[in-house]
């Protein structure tokens, strides 16, 4: 049959596309696998989608999290051998895929035939390998494969034991793995393969930092971790913005530190150099006792007095400086509307108040030695030099920076990943449920735009070419995305540290939040914010973290008929009293939703004595009636365009349009 006038105009229209697209398919066999190739994938279920948020450095927990997929694995393995086997059976081999290192050296003290355990564990975990690889291309499984096991691991999954002529080839493999001394190292790599299949993206949504003392392991862990995205947070643009050389940021970022008594991340994790402030607060602050500035530090700390004397010096030497430079940043930005913010200049030392309109508030502190009343935002001579250290500390920790070009590379500030719509906090609001206008750089924006702007402007402040005018803008904004009232990582009416620090009247302590968190219950509300962000589909939704659940006050973090879900449980420890449990994660798979609630984690060490894990809950949020395919997901929309563009040049082919090669 000849080709149509339309297919011939529209070969035509495409040909640098189709003769590019020859080059790797240069013949009608070729094309035409490849076809039947992206077709059978299609078909097959929809991998499985990992979403967290508010990590807050509890890197323990989120790696426990990570080795069990929210559970996914204990469900494999309970689905793989039913009653066949005993709970603590299961409880082991589950343990052992976390934690196959660790739980072999155990196994192994205790153990007294350990080639029946190496047998039956073996034919255990290829099992379960068979289960969490079903869904996905041999192709897809053998890229997790390790290098050296990579053929004998693939060999496994796709010979069943059970099959009579196969048995003694797929038991002699096992016995060789016993007998050449490589059951040790097989069932470690066979078991990392199980945790990298049972999860196929993971979705972070914002704060990897602050408050737990393992965000460098984190970020760590991420950058080596292939399928992965983030949505940043403001606790990660913090971080960010100091690396960028923002004072006010990095000020913050070593208050938070000391407020909670985490010094790991600065010192271990990224080198910054803590001894001129340690110096600075001790001479300037040593006939202060600074109570209020003690840090948060479990009573089972290991932290003694002295060091949490030390660390209020410092604690409260750098708020005091925080204070000054976000009053002058503020002066620096009057389109930033935050003078209500600049308060040192309302600070009564004789009389110990904070005068503001007339009305003078208490205060629980007056004590500033540094601070000039003529000038109150200017630093100290030792203060300015003390920065200046500080700064050139962040601004040399290479791993620091390697780890923000790692959320620069893999993040933004929002994602829509098969028609969910995903950000850390919140969409700027009118009372009225409308998108708000947000001024940046002289023009206004709303709502997709908004964010696409704001994230543009971030990398402004690591990009080489651009101007310095931009670039310094761009890294002071990085401040207001921390604290400014429009701020669509913030969107409060202020951050009333001061406050919380300084005043007795906890009334002046109180943060409005912004519409969207008054709002975000509403369906049309919801329906529209996703109208607007070009998100479609019958199932739809917007899952975001930020603002802790407070589930044992009866708080849902399922809202506006199921649309939208906030997955901020809490995994920062200091949050477990106001929530009541230690994290959300949602887990999207070909069935559907599940909201996993976690308890708090106590630790591997547990977990490999004792085979416990995160006691989790599971919620059924939404369950689709019919399985989901691959050809359901943006994936498969991507598939069908590239099995579009195959089926054209095979027209081009066949036509003579486009001359075939012999394939290489």
């Amino acid at each position: 049959m000849s080709a149509t006038k339309s297919e011939i105009e529209s070969i035509e229209a495409d040909r640098r596309v189709l003769e590019l697209l020859a080059q790797n398919f240069p013949n009608v066999s070729a094309a035409s696998s490849e076809i039947m190739n992206l077709e059978a994938i299609m078909s097959l279920p929809k991998g499985t989608e990992h979403f967290v948020a508010d990590l807050h450095g509890e890197y323990e927990a989120f790696r426990h999290i990570l080795r069990n997929a929210s559970g996914n694995i204990r469900r494999k393995v309970s689905e793989a051998f039913g009653n066949a086997v005993r709970e603590s059976e299961i409880r082991q081999l589950c343990s052992l895929i976390y934690y196959p290192e660790r739980k072999l050296e155990l196994i192994k003290s205790e153990e007294d035939s350990l080639d029946d355990f190496y047998r039956v564990t073996l034919n255990q975990l290829i099992k379960v390998c068979q289960s969490v690889s079903s869904k996905y291309t041999r192709s897809k499984v053998r890229k997790t494969l390790p290098q050296e096991y990579a053929y004998i691991i693939e060999e496994l999954l796709h010979e069943s034991p059970s099959d009579d002529d196969k048995q003694a080839y797929f038991n002699r493999i096992i016995e060789t793995i016993i007998s050449t001394g490589q059951a040790d190292a097989f069932i470690v790599a066979i078991c990392n393969v199980i945790q990298k299949l049972s999860i196929d993206q993971l979705h972070i949504l914002g704060d990897v930092y602050d408050r737990g003392p393992g965000a460098h392991q984190i970020m760590s862990m991420l950058c080596d971790y292939g399928s992965f995205d983030i949505q940043w947070g403001n606790h990660d643009a913090l971080w960010m913005g100091a690396a960028a050389g923002n004072e006010c940021c990095m000020a913050n970022v070593l208050r938070l530190s000391l407020r909670y008594g985490n010094m790991a991340t600065l010192e271990e994790g990224y080198g910054i150099n803590l001894v001129p402030l340690a110096t600075f607060a001790m001479e300037t602050y040593a006939d202060d006792p600074c109570t209020d500035f003690g840090p948060k530090v479990d009573e089972e700390s290991a932290v003694d007095e002295k060091t949490q004397r030390l660390w209020a010096r410092m604690h409260k030497a750098i708020s005091v400086v925080q204070f000054k430079l976000e009053g002058a940043m503020i002066g620096k930005h009057p389109e930033w509307n935050m003078d209500d913010r600049r308060l040192l200049e309302h600070i009564d030392k004789t009389r110990g108040v904070l005068s503001i309109g007339g009305v003078d508030y208490e205060m629980k502190d007056s004590y500033f030695p540094t601070l000039d009343p003529a000038d109150p935002y200017a630093l100290s001579t030792e203060e300015r030099v003390l920065v200046d250290k500080l700064m050139h500390s962040f601004r040399m920790s290479t791993r620091l920076r390697k780890h923000v070009n790692c959320l620069l590379s893999s993040g933004c500030l929002f994602g829509v990943y098969n028609n969910n719509l995903l950000f850390h906090a919140s969409v700027p609001l009118n009372a009225d449920g409308s998108l708000k206008e947000v001024e940046l750089l002289g023009e206004r924006y709303s709502g997709r735009e908004l964010f696409t702007r704001t994230g543009m402007l971030m990398r402004e402040a690591f990009n080489a070419d651009t101007p310095d005018d931009l670039r310094e803008y761009a890294i002071d904004y990085y401040w207001y995305l921390w604290c400014g009232p429009d701020s669509l990582l913030f969107d409060k009416s202020k951050m009333a540290t001061f406050e919380r620090y300084f005043l007795i009247d906890t009334a002046t302590h109180r943060e409005e939040k912004g519409y969207y968190y008054q709002l975000r219950n509403n369906e049309e509300i919801v329906d529209r914010i996703l109208d607007a962000f070009g998100v479609h589909g019958s199932h739809r939704h917007i899952i975001n973290g930020h603002v802790p659940v407070k589930t044992g006050n009866g708080e849902s973090p399922i809202k506006a008929n199921g649309k939208l879900m906030v997955i901020d449980g809490g995994f920062s420890k200091a949050y477990h009293k106001t929530t009541g449990i230690a994290g959300y994660t949602l887990v999207f798979h070909s069935r559907g939703f599940q909201l996993v609630q976690h308890e708090p984690f106590s630790s591997a060490e547990d977990a490999v004595l004792n085979g416990t894990d995160i006691v989790s809950t599971t919620q059924i949020v939404e369950l689709s009636q019919h399985r989901m395919r691959v050809r359901d997901t943006d994936k498969g929309a991507e598939l069908q365009s590239q099995i579009s563009e195959l089926m054209e040049l095979l027209v081009a082919f066949r036509h003579g349009l486009i001359k075939e090669r012999r394939s290489k």
